[in-house]
């Protein structure tokens, strides 16, 4: 049978959902991630991080020699893989539409040519495949799976039935033949949902996304790259609450067979200021209005309580938790659920919220009223706590530090919350105040973060180290990338961490962050060297990273947090919001006279508001 096995690269894997979660697709027409209802509900679907047993839905060819290949209809989220045998042709469809009351997953198998055999695989096993549902026949096209709380119902003509607590079954398409599948999710306890019509479904999902994707303006020679990142992170929304996951897995290693296992269905504060550029810079100002208004909402209360993440909701317990029963992705362990770094302190954090709220001022949105009691709030608690060591941007696990990038991103929040109550009132004593508290925390980082031996800012004070983060120097105005430190550090970035033209976080081999060693390199890093190079007048070498890194995308457009230049394939989760968001930036950099990182640094351009003359 077609898809016995999962694959073992996370390449191979295409998305799908809507907007409230995801389900993971392999090339070869195996579902093998998948969580109702939500990104971080428990998953129905996880042979992605153990094995076939522990849940997937494979739909494929009987001869395991067939060809496959895949494509995403243009402006959409609608997969389509066709399978190539000797004897015809055939195309499995697979999407998920717009909520509307229950969560649905439809799979339409369409004859081409000739005929062709598939093979079907169902293994429904619900708390991230550990249990194994009740399953019955509700008539003769229905078939109900229920353990606890969770109901899916599989609508078909197609004839299947029950083996080794599987649900299995073969048939043929021929030429200009539909066989659709439709599993749905709902409470247990609830009657069953309506049927409903799969082609009727599918025009409805097609017309929501080509809807949203056809707003794009042109980016240059990348439009079609930077349309399908934004495609992506529509997926990586939650639309009920605006939040948007990092992504849609966990657990998928920095490092095969390695422990640097995260779970990033979560939403981080530090996605903020950027994720509102790519979507303002674009024209979507409801995406981004929702997203500023989750980040308000999940950010209320006592400063000192603030989170670096929270849940789709704003929720502030994220409990980490180990699943033993699952084997992990290429035999990498722990597979974790929940996220301990969210009760870690990091500075930059307050950072990315001011600079955020000012962001979204320039960018056109208007005013919003919960803004300015943010700031009284958040700032009294902040000229205390900048002081103090932290966690850091990369969550460390091996204590405190005085971190570079946390006290630059401190200087943000004091230098944006100043600049807009100056805006307000050029006579405010509270821009005066906050202003000398930037000034302070300048100071302290030039004088104790700036190694003179080295020529470069170091990853924390008292460190040779150096670190990827240092790139948000110039990125956010900190200095101006023409300064000497500032050219010198990109120059050791240069040196010391790129390997293969791809820019790792920090050297992982000195055991600093309490963690094993070796991971690949952090896309997100690349991205914004490209965004430094262009703010440094490097026009061609940034265009030559950012093309480079357009190379990485998988055959349907997505990318993972790292990549592997030895090995030649993606780690970590998947898809990564923050290196789409950083594929979208750096195009609009190399393609605006007026980019994202002009703005955010507040860089001076002397050519008028515009497009960038290709370099």
């Amino acid at each position: 049978m077609a898809g016995t096995d999962t694959p073992h690269r996370i390449e191979d894997y295409a998305l799908i959902g809507d907007c409230e979660t995801a389900a993971l697709v392999s090339n070869r027409g195996s579902i093998d991630w998948l969580c109702f209802p939500r990104f971080d509900s428990a998953a129905c679907f996880a042979a992605l991080l153990g094995s076939p047993e522990n849940g997937r839905w494979s739909i494929g060819p009987k001869d395991d020699r067939a060809r496959a290949t895949r494509r995403y209809r243009d402006g959409t989220l609608i997969l389509e893989t066709t399978f190539e045998t000797p004897e015809g042709s055939a195309t499995l469809i697979d999407f998920m539409p717009p909520r509307d009351g229950f969560a649905d997953l439809i799979r339409i198998v369409v004859g081409n040519r000739g005929r062709v055999e598939f093979d079907l695989d169902l293994v429904i096993r619900f708390d991230y495949g550990r249990s194994i549902p009740w399953v019955s026949r509700l008539d003769d096209a229905t078939l109900t799976a229920v353990a606890g709380p969770d109901l899916l119902l599989l609508r078909t003509a197609a004839e299947l039935r029950g083996a080794d607590m599987h649900t299995v079954g073969s048939f043929t398409v021929t030429a200009g033949q539909r066989i659709p599948f439709t599993l749905i999710h709902a409470p247990s306890h609830l009657p069953p949902p309506a049927p409903r019509d799969p082609e009727a479904e599918l025009r409805r999902t097609e017309a929501f996304w080509t809807d949203f994707s056809g707003r794009c303006p042109p980016v240059g020679p990348w439009t079609d790259q930077v349309k399908r990142s934004l495609i992506t992170l529509k997926a990586l929304t939650y639309m009920p609450t605006g939040g948007i996951v990092a992504a849609a897995t966990t657990s998928l290693p920095e490092h095969p067979g390695g422990p640097r296992n995260w779970d990033y269905r979560f939403c981080w504060l530090r996605d903020a200021t950027m994720t509102l550029q790519a979507f303002m810079k674009l024209s979507y100002y409801e995406e981004a209005s929702s997203w500023r208004e989750w980040l308000l909402r999940s950010v209320a209360g006592d400063p000192s309580q603030m989170q670096i993440m929270y849940g789709l909701a704003g929720e502030r317990r994220l409990p980490e938790w180990e699943v033993p029963w699952l084997g992990g992705f290429l035999d990498s362990r722990p597979v974790r659920v929940g996220n301990a770094a969210a009760g870690q302190f990091q500075l930059d954090i307050y950072g990315e919220v001011a600079d955020a709220m000012a962001q979204a001022l320039k960018g056109g949105l208007p005013p919003h009223p919960r803004s300015r009691a943010l700031s009284e709030t958040i700032m009294p608690f902040l000229e205390q706590a900048w002081r103090r060591p932290d966690e850091g941007i990369w969550e460390t696990r091996g204590g405190p530090r005085h971190f570079t990038h946390s006290k630059v991103l401190a200087w943000v929040a004091f230098d944006r919350v100043a600049s807009i109550a100056l805006a307000g009132d050029p006579a405010s004593e509270r821009a005066a105040r906050w202003r000398r508290v930037a000034d302070l925390i300048h100071e302290d980082v030039c004088r104790h973060a700036y190694d003179p031996d080295l020529g470069s800012f170091v990853q924390s004070y008292g460190s040779r180290q150096l670190d990827a983060s240092l790139l948000a120097i110039p990125l956010v105005g900190f200095l101006p990338p023409e300064d000497p430190r500032v050219v010198g550090t990109v120059a050791a970035i240069e040196r010391h961490l790129m390997h293969d033209g791809l820019v790792l976080r920090y050297d992982t081999g000195t055991g600093e962050d309490g963690l094993p060693p070796g991971e690949g390199a952090f896309l997100a890093c690349s991205f914004w060297l490209a965004d430094v190079l262009v703010l440094l007048g490097r026009h061609a070498d940034a265009r030559r990273l950012f093309e480079r890194l357009c190379t990485l995308c998988n055959d349907v457009g997505l990318l993972a947090e790292e990549y592997d230049p030895a090995g030649r394939r993606m780690l970590g989760n998947f898809p990564q919001a923050f290196s789409h968001i950083g594929l979208i930036n750096t195009a609009l950099n190399l393609t605006r006279i007026q980019g994202p990182a002009d703005e955010r640094s507040e860089h001076d351009d002397d050519a008028e508001p515009g497009h960038r003359p290709e370099p």
